[in-house]
């Protein structure tokens, strides 16, 4: 069996959070949705859970984090540059923040970051494997 991840995120306010999430690509799974929790799916193996404050209490006593901090930042890639400006854009129409940090473009490898509406981080990134500088000294 593939292992899969859930990423469970405190939200302020679900339905904002669920529409931010549907404008980035990601689809909501209603079989693990109700008015406390959304399921949504970004791929076969990624999901992210997003929990109200009173849900996210009941699985941790530790202080949820105000918008303005990270603890983590959740690197996420697509398919090309162009899906990368696309989810940024998207993040900065429905309630987040886009470009939170500088862009980076190193040419084999281009990526943005953005924030949900309650500061979780975001990095949107595209890599080009074949372009990757190689390590290799010929001395």
């Amino acid at each position: 069996m593939s292992r899969m991840i859930f990423v469970n995120l405190p939200v302020a306010d679900l339905a904002a959070s669920m529409a931010f999430y549907e404008a980035l690509g990601f689809e909501n799974n209603p079989h693990f949705t109700d008015a406390t929790a959304a399921c949504m799916v970004c791929s076969e193996a990624i999901n992210v859970m997003l929990l109200t404050h009173a849900k996210w209490r009941t699985f941790t006593n530790r202080p949820i984090p105000p918008t303005t901090s990270s603890e983590v930042m959740l690197a996420l890639s697509c398919d090309s540059r162009e899906a990368v400006d696309a989810m940024n854009e998207a993040a900065a129409t429905k309630g987040g923040t886009a470009d939170i940090n500088p862009p980076q473009d190193l040419g084999f490898m281009y990526s943005r970051a953005l924030a949900d509406p309650d500061g979780h981080v975001w990095e949107a990134m595209w890599m080009d494997p074949a372009a990757i500088p190689s390590n290799d000294s010929t001395d």
